[in-house]
């Protein structure tokens, strides 16, 4: 038997899992990692990252060690990672942090953002089209042009730039400053079409292409693991390392979407849509492009802001913070929640709509409304929000799939299947399926998250659609309506 060793370096916490050749999840833990706030500065300590893989690597063979008869760490075919993308990790000439992460959610740069768009051409829209995502002060690239005016010290220091928490790892456990196309087509910098760094762009930002990492496609082995950083973690020295990807493009592997027509829906907090495609969406506001590398082609994601705290809001205001009562108040209201409708946008929204400003409402209230209509409503309005973020894309839906914590809410998967119209695959077992999907690139079996997938299918009602199909319109006209009050 062989293993592969993957693992997720977020923003919350590093974990890892131990996954067997036939799929099995043989180990797992995980740590928590700190967030630094300062004001609209978010940035992380590189050094607590390798601290932490190094405690839940050790700790993941120990348990493996006891859970499955014979296992010896000389079965470990290779060490995969996924992690968050857009960051900036700047390295000193040893591959050592000379400040810390500037996260991907860190607002410091949109003076150099504009100044970004002024010099390349004074072209925003063709920077859009190289790129595949708009030119924002989120983006690595206007960060360095940050660092490089506010902290030149610092900024002297820099011999490497790297764009992913996981790549950070991987350069002290291999001494290669390498990164992912996926997780690189946030950065700002690369030619999303031709997956290179952009020459033209870097100077016209005035950064030294060299300091950006080597691309590499997810599945590649890019080193092994040394003898240094085998003492730490408890790998055998020369273990495969592979490039891995950044985490979005995780999920949308992880969910079996590869080609066109495929969709996946994630509702977390906030949530995307995600699909494969020939081309990038450039002529689609506020959509997001990655280069896949798993597949050819390009992860399509429209993102939007309120989804999971839509129900958190749901179940406090209307049930007591109790999920299970807010479930049987969404199961005593009908479809189309006997006339309501809500515009589910609690903190402002980023697709349908680009408005950070604009706040939600409910209409069509009356003195049979109860208390389970508007629990109801709330939760018919993200699905509607969802049904035009599925419209913006040309291509007709083969399948749809369904994961996060939204997902485990029964009443919101039918509401969701009802208004969409098509039946959607919801998977019990999410949480595990992306290090299975990371390990299937060591093993080369593309087929190996599917095999061991959990899912349970929502089939359209047609009374329920007919219901949702006359609301829908109503609640399109909403937002033109009450954007201005």
């Amino acid at each position: 038997m062989q293993y592969a060793a993957a693992f997720d370096a977020g923003t919350t916490a590093l974990k890892g899992a131990l996954v067997a050749e036939d799929g099995r999840i043989v180990a797992s833990t995980s740590s928590n990692l700190t967030l630094v706030i300062n004001g609209d500065f978010r940035e992380q300590d590189p050094g607590e990252w390798w601290q932490a893989f190094c405690e839940v690597s050790q700790a993941m063979l120990s348990q493996a060690r006891e859970c499955e008869p014979g296992f010896n760490t000389s079965q470990v075919a290779g060490i995969i990672f996924s992690g968050q993308m857009q960051d900036v990790i700047a390295l000193d000439a040893e591959l050592q942090p000379v400040c810390n992460a500037i996260l991907y959610s860190d607002g410091r740069a949109d003076a150099e953002a504009e100044q970004l768009g002024s010099a390349y051409a004074g072209d925003t829209a063709r920077f859009l089209d190289v790129v595949g995502n708009r030119l924002e002060g989120c983006l690595p690239l206007p960060k360095l042009m940050w660092l490089r005016d506010h902290e030149p010290e610092t900024f002297a220091r820099m011999r490497h730039v790297l764009i992913g928490s996981k790549d950070y790892l991987i350069a002290q456990l291999t001494g290669n400053c390498i990164g992912d196309v996926a997780a690189c087509a946030t950065a700002g910098a690369m030619n999303i079409r031709e997956g290179h760094w952009d020459k033209e762009l870097c100077e016209a930002a005035g950064i030294d292409l060299a300091l950006l990492p080597e691309l590499h496609r997810p599945q590649d082995c890019i080193g092994t693991v040394s003898a240094a950083a085998a003492q730490s973690i408890g790998f055998d020295t020369g273990t495969a390392v592979y490039a891995g990807i950044g985490d979005a493009g995780a999920t949308t592997f992880a969910s079996g979407v590869s080609k066109p027509g495929q969709y996946n829906i994630n509702i977390g907090t906030s949530g995307w849509i995600a699909t494969v495609s020939p081309e990038p969406f450039v002529n689609k506001p506020g959509a997001a492009n990655l280069a896949f590398g798993v597949t050819p082609g390009f992860v399509n994601a429209v993102p939007f802001l309120n989804a999971g705290d839509v129900h958190k809001w749901v179940t406090g205001i209307f049930a007591g913070g109790d999920y299970a009562e807010a479930h049987q108040l969404l199961e005593a209201s009908t479809p189309g929640a006997n006339g309501v409708l809500c515009l589910p946008y609690l903190v402002g929204e980023r697709f349908p709509v680009m408005n950070a400003t604009i706040r939600g409402a409910y209409v069509g209230i009356t003195p049979d409304t109860t208390a389970a209509d508007l629990a109801r409503a709330a939760l018919e309005g993200v699905a509607f929000s969802i049904r035009q973020g599925m419209e913006s894309f040309d291509t007709t839906p083969v399948s749809i799939s369904l994961i996060g914590g939204g997902a485990r809410e029964s009443a919101w998967c039918q509401i969701l299947a009802d208004v969409l119209g098509h039946a959607i695959e919801v998977y019990a077992n999410a949480d595990i399926l992306p290090a299975v999907a990371l390990a299937s690139l060591v093993f080369d079996q593309p087929n190996l998250a599917a095999t061991i997938a959990e899912t349970t299918t929502y089939v359209p009602n047609p009374a329920a659609v007919r219901a949702y199909s006359e609301c829908y319109p109503q609640f399109a006209e909403l937002y033109p309506a009450l954007q201005g009050l």
